[in-house]
Formats: C-alpha cells, sequence, structure tokens
C-alpha cells in the first residue's frame, strides 16, 4: 500500500473521530429531551388545526342539510306526516281521562308535601290498581287525597273528616276537574280525650257494644244509635249507600279505624274481602289498637306506617271470632 493512501485513510480516520468527539458534545439527554418536546408540540398544533378544520366544514354541512330538510318540510308529504303525528297525540291525550291529567298537573305544581312515603303510597296504589273502579272510603283528607280519587277513576270515592274547615280548604285546592266528595263527621271518642286512656280504648275491644256482629244490613240505627264510645255521629246518607271494596284512614283516629272495621265485615257475603289501609300507625298506642280492631290476623303486608288488612264480611254468620 503506498504512502498517500495511507495518509488519507488516517485523515479520514481523524475526521471521524473529531466528528464524533463534536457530536458527543452537543447532543446531550437534555438537549434530546428538549427536542422530542418540540416535536411533539409541533404535532399537536398540526393535530389541533385539522380538528378545527374538520369541526368547521361538518358544521357548513350540518347547516347545508338543515336547510335542505326544511325545504323539505314544506312540501305537501311532510305537512301531511306532520298533521297525523299531532292528531295521534290529541288521540292519546283524549284518551287520559280530564280529572287524571288535571291531578298530575296539580301534584306537578304543588308546594304541597305528601304525608306518605313512596314505599307506603306504593303500597296503597297497588291495592287500587288491582280493585279499581271500585268504591273507594276516605277516613281523613291529607294532600294525598287527590290522588286517591284519581287512581279509583270511574269508581266511587268518599271522603268523611272530622274538620269542616279542611272539607272547604280541601275543596278550594284540590284540581277544579277532581269532584270532591267529602262529608263531615263526629267521633265521640275525640270529644272526651282527655278522659279515655289508651287503655280503656283497648278494653273497648272486649266489649260486646262494639264488637257484636254486624247487622243485616248495616243500617244509620246501628251506628248512630250504638252504645259503642267510638261510633261516630252524623255519617251522610253516601255512607251507607255502598259495599265499600277498599277504605282508607288516613290517620289511625280510634273512631276511624272501628268504623272502617264496622263497614268491612258488614259487607254483603260472597262479595269478596274488603281492603283496610290505616296509614300512620307509628306508635305503639296506634299499632296496638288498630292489631286490635282490624285483628292482626287479617294482616296483608306492612310497608312503614301503612297497614293493610284484608277483612272478610261476618254478615249473617253469627258464630265466626271478631278475629281470625
Amino acid at each position: 500500500m503506498t504512502s498517500p493512501t495511507i495518509a488519507r485513510k488516517a485523515k479520514l480516520k481523524n475526521q471521524l473521530v473529531s466528528a464524533k468527539a463534536k457530536l458527543k458534545h452537543h447532543v446531550t439527554p437534555r438537549r434530546v429531551v428538549l427536542l422530542a418536546a418540540a416535536a411533539f408540540s409541533a404535532f399537536l398544533i398540526l393535530l389541533t388545526l385539522r380538528t378545527i378544520h374538520t369541526a368547521a366544514e361538518a358544521s357548513r354541512r350540518a347547516r347545508a342539510g338543515a336547510t335542505t330538510t326544511a325545504a323539505a318540510a314544506s312540501t305537501p308529504a311532510a305537512v301531511a306526516v306532520a298533521v297525523h303525528k299531532a292528531q295521534q297525540q290529541r288521540e292519546c291525550t283524549k284518551n287520559l281521562p280530564a280529572s287524571v291529567t288535571e291531578t298530575l298537573v296539580h301534584y306537578a305544581t304543588s308546594n304541597e308535601t305528601p304525608r306518605q312515603t313512596e314505599a307506603e303510597a306504593g303500597a296503597a296504589a297497588r291495592v287500587l290498581a288491582r280493585r279499581a273502579p271500585c268504591n273507594l272510603l276516605v277516613f281523613g283528607l291529607s294532600p294525598d287525597s287527590a290522588l286517591w280519587a284519581a287512581l279509583n277513576h270511574g269508581g266511587r270515592t268518599l271522603f268523611l273528616e272530622a274538620d269542616a274547615e279542611r272539607i272547604a280548604s280541601a275543596r278550594a285546592a284540590h284540581p277544579a276537574g277532581l269532584d270532591l266528595q267529602a262529608h263531615p263527621v263526629t267521633y265521640q271518642q275525640q270529644e272526651h280525650s282527655a278522659t279515655i286512656s289508651v287503655d280503656d280504648l283497648l278494653a273497648l275491644r272486649n266489649s260486646s257494644d262494639c264488637a257484636a256482629s254486624p247487622p243485616k244490613p248495616l243500617s244509620p240505627d246501628h251506628v248512630e244509635r250504638s252504645p259503642c264510645a267510638l261510633a261516630p255521629r252524623g255519617l251522610p246518607p253516601a255512607f251507607y249507600e255502598a259495599e265499600w271494596d277498599v277504605i282508607m284512614v288516613d290517620a289511625p283516629v280510634p273512631g276511624a279505624v272501628y268504623t272502617a272495621g264496622v263497614a268491612a265485615r258488614a259487607r254483603r257475603p260472597g262479595t269478596g274481602e274488603t281492603d283496610v289501609l290505616v296509614h300512620g300507625v307509628d306508635g305503639t298506642p296506634e299499632e296496638s289498637f288498630t292489631r286490635a280492631f282490624l285483628c292482626e290476623g287479617y294482616i296483608k303486608e306492612e310497608a312503614g306506617r301503612l297497614r293493610h288488612f284484608a277483612i272478610p264480611s261476618h254478615r249473617d254468620k253469627e258464630d265466626m271470632p271478631f278475629c281470625p
């Protein structure tokens, strides 16, 4: 090998070594990280610009499509479809009773707070869904009253309330399309509540005056002239005109619980059981009294403060015990 060739190779080798040294000096880990960050930032900028362009193009196409749709909607065929849908909606609305519609609006816009929880109202609603339309007797008026009347649409609903002022205010507050049949009633034990104790009320369960077999049929003489201290006074004629399929006691007033039991046991034989729902059983006295006069053996369901009893007819069954 000649000396010029060797000299060129040596020079080339020196240049490579020098370049490697310079590269090692300039390309540090910090500079590598900065270079990678700059490249990633450039990628994000390009991606953002592309996304903005795509969104603008989609918006332009959407506006063009909306214009086309609006033009198509003005065609006779589109108008005919729209009219048909509107007619279907009106037909669906017509099928919903006006009283139910107004009751829904009433609850949607009212500030009144229902007295029953979801579980309690649900248990009562299931009974009404099974029996309605039916004869429904309700002792007491409350913010829930319109609900019970609406759920019994097509049936007969009668409210009995001891507070005459509450009847007037309820009629004023209830939906206009809901015919609120409410009548005042008087309970004897309320007039003498200061002298009648819980034990005295429970003792009436064993007296023949309050636990006698119902007459046939139930008459005003049996209730109005009853020697039982729990018997109400002033029941309207409507109370005696129907066999009550469902009886609701909005609060466990002893006179109301007693009367519910009397009406259920006086039901005409062969017409099935009477569902009695008592709400507001939230203490030992109320629980004890309700179970004593409506009978623990007739309980079907308990939900919160609500008790559901199913009481059979006792009429014409003199040997049938007051409770099973």
